[in-house]
């Protein structure tokens, strides 16, 4: 039996017999029962969605009462499947397997579109993790394929793999931030098939990130614009942050999250180094919110009115996890612990009566169009999970 799967079981043992108390003075006890079975229902929400290879779910509206559902070519596909898998991992229910093969499945023909620099998010988030928890060895050649195809994105003059393709009359070679997450799916095509290209290219785009997306304070740039005929910064601007120069908080998320990858994959110690330095504007910004979910950008004039962003956070928590394997500094872990505590509330956590799938509430999308202010979203849902996971390995 697995470490997890010994988890599981242990804490299951300890709430039926916490649940058995009948005097009804450890109000403590009720709400952790109430709170574990909360999330419990969440999880047989996803499992009982239906399948329709058109409608991953990608966020919800409450007041609607209407999830917004994409197909796999939206930048999102990926994590409901991947969701899947870390519920098959966490609670050893072989139905979260099957429902995880079968999303994963109409993803597939995502591995030949070019069109996209989020073939990590789509492809490495279902296929990866098939291969990692569900063991599937077919699963193999398609993020091969899959990074072949990303890699053809890459410009040997910028050193980076290009982003959106839309805005072109302004962006003449758009590279964000997001982009370090997407270096996963190349770094295990490499390991996978013994061909360097494709870690090679990964660490190119790396340290060019390393040079030019970050400010003194360690804050990141959403968007570095490059010149693709001598390869030097055009613009450094914001597309999802408030402005320019403000600290979009998923910004900073997919920084401390995509440095931290890379050291694990290449042990380059300026990666850890920038992960850490991130790290601590993060935790340390006069800005943050004491329970530890970030507002949605740390220089929004209107904060503390300003809404929240759970996703940024849980990006963030799974990030420390592993970032407190790599350093002895305790902050990492405890931070982590702390935002746990505070997501495992029913603040955080979608009530019983919401049949939609998904787990948490209180994300922010895009700010700038006013899309998904507030709301459950995929990609937080995502990152919780591995959190959890990553929280009972350690």
């Amino acid at each position: 039996m697995n470490r997890v799967s010994y988890f599981v079981l242990t804490v299951g043992f300890t709430l039926f017999f916490l649940s058995c108390k009948t005097d009804g003075k450890d109000e403590n006890v009720t709400s952790s029962v109430s709170i574990d079975s909360l999330v419990q229902t969440r999880y047989q929400k996803l499992l009982k969605y239906p399948l329709d290879s058109l409608s991953f779910p990608r966020s919800y509206n409450p007041t609607a009462n209407e999830i917004r559902k994409v197909p796999s070519r939206d930048w999102t596909s990926g994590f409901f499947p991947g969701n899947l898998w870390h519920l098959f991992q966490l609670t050893g229910n072989e139905a979260f397997k099957e429902r995880a093969q079968e999303w994963t499945s109409f993803i597939e023909k995502e591995k030949l579109n070019a069109g996209t620099h989020d073939m990590g998010f789509k492809v490495f988030c279902s296929f990866g993790e098939g291969l990692r928890i569900g063991k599937n060895e077919d699963y193999k050649k398609i993020i091969v394929e899959s990074a072949k195809t990303l890699s053809t994105r890459y410009n040997e003059q910028v050193e980076c793999l290009r982003s959106w393709d839309f805005n072109q009359d302004v962006w003449e070679f758009p590279v964000i931030v997001d982009n370090m997450m997407n270096l996963e799916l190349l770094f295990e095509a490499t390991k996978i098939s013994g061909d360097s290209t494709y870690h090679n290219i990964a660490v190119s785009h790396a340290n060019t990130t390393l040079k030019n997306h970050f400010r003194e304070d360690s804050s990141s740039y959403h968007v570095v614009v490059y010149d693709t005929i001598n390869g030097k910064v055009k613009d450094k601007v914001t597309h999802q942050g408030f402005n320019a120069s403000s600290a979009w908080a998923r910004g900073q998320a997919w920084g401390i999250y995509g440095f931290t990858m890379a050291y694990r994959y290449t042990k380059d110690a300026e990666y850890l180094a920038q992960a850490k330095s991130s790290a601590s504007f993060y935790m340390q910004h006069p800005n943050m919110r004491d329970d530890g979910i970030p507002y949605w950008d740390f220089n929004d004039p209107n904060i503390p009115d300003a809404v929240r962003d759970v996703s940024a956070a849980t990006i963030v928590t799974s990030a420390f996890y592993e970032l407190s394997q790599y350093d002895n500094d305790s902050r990492y872990l405890e931070y982590a612990n702390k935002v746990m505590e505070t997501l495992n509330t029913e603040e955080y956590i979608l009530g019983p009566e919401v049949q939609a799938p998904f787990i948490l509430k209180h994300s922010t999308g895009n700010w700038p169009r006013k899309d998904e202010m507030d709301k459950p979203i995929v990609y937080g849902d995502y990152y919780y999970l591995e959190a959890l996971l990553r929280k009972e390995s350690q």
